[in-house]
């Protein structure tokens, strides 16, 4: 059985677009994780041989994500309440998969010191995906 890596693809991919945005591989397990201003805004790794993406949420959206959603659930090893971890499935599109990375970038980007900032929060706003 081949492993759907796409979500993971797509939301490096994402990351990588992004100002400021850091790329490292956890010295300890499987574990990929993108940061910004030092600060984690995404991590990849595979739960029992199932690839997924853990991003940080607006505790109100990830409740939305993970009703609206049958590959989004509650973060995998982070705080339930403000993660949440998304798998390959027919519901998760690219365009989903973009501004799930890229809103969780900012609401870490939000809480840095202004002046560490690499972008405004408030004003940032993505192109429209070629998707």
């Amino acid at each position: 059985m081949e492993i759907d890596k796409a979500v993971q693809e797509r939301a490096a991919a994402r990351a990588a677009e992004l100002p400021g945005s850091e790329h490292a591989h956890q010295s300890t397990g499987d574990w990929e994780v993108w940061k910004v201003g030092g600060k984690v805004f995404m991590l990849q790794t595979s739960m029992p041989g199932e690839p997924v993406v853990i991003l940080k949420a607006d505790p109100s959206d990830a409740d939305a994500l993970r009703a609206a959603h049958a590959s989004i659930s509650p973060g995998y090893h982070m705080n339930k309440k403000h993660w949440i971890t998304m798998r390959a499935g027919a519901d998760v599109e690219p365009a989903l998969v973009d501004n799930l990375v890229t809103e969780s970038y900012l609401l870490v980007v939000a809480g840095l010191p202004k002046q560490s900032r690499p972008v405004d929060p408030a004003s940032f706003r993505v192109p429209p995906s070629a998707d």
